[in-house]
């Protein structure tokens, strides 16, 4: 049950940032940013912890669960170290994910020779 879950949560996401591509004059910039954004805005009213819990991975690899993790972080953050968590809490929960990012990046680059498509 937890895969379809996933499945079902993940697809949702992905569904409705394929309805706001096609019915709006959004760029995929925007809509990923947005994504981000709302995923901190709903942590922060405790509303995507539920949809987390029930989506598991769907819910949490997209990156709405990026926003998710880096409110989670800000949050440990300032229960810990005061307002100084503010700035250091989102960095330290996600570090290993922007890490990864930019070691694979810069891997693929190195591999592929990326460049014009002219």
């Amino acid at each position: 049950m937890e895969y379809l879950n996933a499945f079902l949560c993940g697809g949702i996401l992905c569904a409705i940032g394929q309805i706001l591509i096609d019915k709006t004059q959004l760029t995929p910039a925007r809509i990923l940013t947005g994504y981000v954004v709302s995923g901190v805005i709903l942590t922060a009213l405790g509303l995507y912890q539920p949809i987390a819990k029930w989506g598991g991975a769907g819910a949490t690899v997209p990156l709405t669960g990026f926003g998710f993790a880096l409110a989670k972080g800000v949050k440990k953050a300032v229960s810990q170290q005061g307002w100084l968590g503010v700035l250091t809490g989102g960095l330290t929960a996600t570090s290993g994910g922007i890490a990864a990012a930019v070691v694979f990046g810069v891997l693929m680059a190195l591999i592929f020779k990326p460049g014009d498509k002219r």
